[in-house]
């Protein structure tokens, strides 16, 4: 009956958690009619580093501090999957819409799985292959749709989202060594302040705009810092050590479903019938390539799976993300399979 029960509770924590993700595009459009793309990313992960330090330092089984090499990796990570993945994600929002991102970021997991197999040579089966010329046939489309109706700016916000997929790519493969062994909570700390401080650094390329944003933006900025970039990995990272990876994988699928929801109710968005049509395809072709995932995964005591190439990333809750958006955390594309958080 207890671990009926704390099924239940995981299960409701990684769809929070996707739900966290997936509104953080919406959010981070109205924000950008206030801020800057760059400033967002300052104000957002700098609340966020300031939060996970605190969490860190009140830790009572605190881990040792990683040593020097394995610290600079997670600031290299860090700075990858947060400074320049959240770079290409804010402008390219700020271009395009939250519609557009949230169909768009549902084909990060596949990228990160097409990189492992060029640098790790993991093993690709049919259904996989078939998902990702799916999911890659459905971003063609939403970004086609995104160039006919919004013109060349929309276009080219599409295509840094899609850049921002390959950043994203790039972190979690960087990540896996980077994380091993270590507890998610001082991982994703010292990922998130590398992050932050790229990212206040970028901002002071927009210092002639700075400006005290309104009472709505302000809230909206404090959302993404708590809600998205700490409490969707600490979602996440629950849920994830309590289920098989493929499983909360499979749950985050729900991420686009939700954004495209929440572009429509937060501001305002319609949805045409080929971004919709796109958004499907993405969708079944990400679940595609999770089926064989599903029957072979070996669940071990911790709930994880053991498959020869999942990476440390998606149990030690440092492949965000992304979120994901969040990829300061255990975000949707955090992992070779999909497990960033959001923006």
């Amino acid at each position: 009956m207890r671990e009926r029960g704390s099924g239940v509770w995981a299960v409701c924590a990684v769809v929070a958690a996707a739900l966290f993700w997936s509104s953080s595009y919406a959010v981070t459009k109205r924000v950008l009619e206030d801020v800057g793309p760059l400033t967002t990313g300052a104000v957002r992960f700098t609340l966020a580093a300031l939060l996970l330090g605190v969490a860190v330092r009140l830790n009572r089984r605190r881990p040792a501090r990683p040593d020097a090499h394995r610290r600079r990796q997670l600031y290299l990570s860090g700075f990858l999957g947060i400074t320049v993945y959240f770079v290409l994600e804010n402008v390219g929002v700020d271009l395009s819409t939250a519609s557009d991102a949230s169909l768009i970021v549902a084909t990060y997991p596949l990228m990160t799985m097409l990189l492992e197999l060029g640098v790790f040579r993991a093993r690709m089966p049919l259904p996989r292959v078939t998902g990702v010329l799916l999911a890659a046939l459905g971003a063609f489309l939403v970004v086609r749709n995104g160039a006919q109706v919004g013109g060349s700016s929309r276009w080219t916000g599409d295509v840094l989202l899609l850049l921002g997929g390959l950043a994203w790519a790039g972190y979690n493969v960087l990540g896996k060594r980077a994380s091993a062994g270590r507890d998610a909570m001082s991982v994703t700390y010292h990922q998130t302040l590398a992050g932050a401080a790229g990212f206040l650094l970028a901002s002071l390329l927009e210092a002639g705009d700075w400006r005290m944003p309104g009472a709505t933006a302000s809230y909206l900025l404090g959302y993404l810092a708590v809600a998205c970039s700490v409490g969707g990995f600490l979602l996440y990272n629950y849920g994830l050590r309590r289920m098989p990876s493929s499983v909360a994988v499979n749950i985050l699928n729900l991420v686009p479903v939700f954004g495209v929801i929440g572009a429509v109710v937060i501001n305002g968005e319609s949805i045409r019938p080929a971004q919709a049509a796109g958004g499907a395809v993405i969708v079944a072709g990400v679940a595609l390539s999770m089926v064989e995932r599903g029957r072979g995964a070996t669940a071990r005591p911790d709930g994880s799976e053991h498959e020869p190439c999942e990476p440390p990333t998606t149990r030690a809750g440092t492949a965000a993300g992304p979120v994901p958006d969040e990829p300061v955390t255990t975000a949707p594309f955090r992992s070779a399979r999909g497990g960033p958080r959001s923006p």
